[in-house]
């Protein structure tokens, strides 16, 4: 299937929840095909891998991180050629196409400087309680690790059940992601979006029963929760704007915080 406009949000939002999303050949590749894999990478919220090194790296707090300032701006690193990546599946389409997810609520990033420039981060999509990881960058050593922890302490303050990764790294194994079959997968997601908590048991009944794809609305989470919480914890964040996340120990406590 090719595109060479942007791909209508209602079409994009509506792959999403059937476990299929687009992505390009190349950066230079006008068009786009839709994939879903056989295996899919998910890494449980509950289950985030916070090392002794990275927590002292977030309560450090040295880097500043903010979230939706530049969205554009972090899809432009994380489409750009590396040592570790020469090519990338992010092309004009993509970009685009992202864009306008973000403009109406559907899309969010998470960015990390360092010395006022922008050195690492992520981008994904939101739809009702559950968050499908596009693609992070690392300019600066931890900054994409730095970045998911963020991430994933948003999504737990906010009420978020499934955090989506697509494919496995070894990178995003080391933080608590896992694999599982595309199946098990797709009854996760229908469950979270059919208001339920997407967990093991709640996925193998839905999948045995057979479930299709729930139709919207769905209940959201709340991005903006962990910056309440922020506030509560520090009184000074905040102070002028609400686009920093909160304190990296804040960051830390919640991580940790399992229960």
């Amino acid at each position: 299937m090719k595109h060479f406009e942007p791909i209508d949000p209602a079409l994009l939002l509506s792959a999403y929840a059937q476990g299929i999303f687009p992505m390009a050949d190349g950066a230079d590749d006008p068009s786009v095909h839709w994939v879903e894999p056989r295996l899919r990478a998910i890494l449980p919220l509950d289950a985030f891998h916070l090392s002794h090194s990275l927590k002292k790296v977030i309560v450090g707090d040295r880097f500043r991180v903010t979230t939706d300032t530049v969205f554009a701006d972090m899809v432009a690193l994380c489409a750009q050629p590396a040592d570790d990546r020469p090519t990338t599946w992010i092309n004009p389409v993509i970009k685009a196409s992202y864009d306008r997810l973000f403009q109406i609520g559907h899309a969010h990033s998470v960015e990390c400087w360092q010395d006022g420039e922008l050195v690492g981060g992520l981008y994904g999509v939101s739809l009702g309680r559950a968050f499908f990881g596009e693609s992070m960058v690392s300019r600066a050593r931890d900054a994409s690790k730095v970045a998911l922890a963020h991430l994933v302490a948003r999504l737990r303050a906010g009420g978020w059940k499934l955090l989506d990764c697509q494919f496995i790294t070894p990178h995003l194994a080391s933080l608590g992601a896992i694999e599982i079959r595309q199946a098990d997968y797709l009854a996760r997601l229908y469950s979270v979006l059919a208001g339920g908590d997407g967990g093991a048991l709640g996925a193998a009944a839905a999948g045995a029963a057979g479930a299709s794809v729930p139709s919207p609305p769905f209940v959201a989470g709340d991005w903006g929760a962990l910056d309440a919480l922020g506030r509560a914890a520090a009184p000074d964040f905040g102070a002028e704007g609400a686009t920093g996340s909160p304190p990296g120990y804040v960051i830390a406590q919640l991580l940790t915080n399992t229960s």
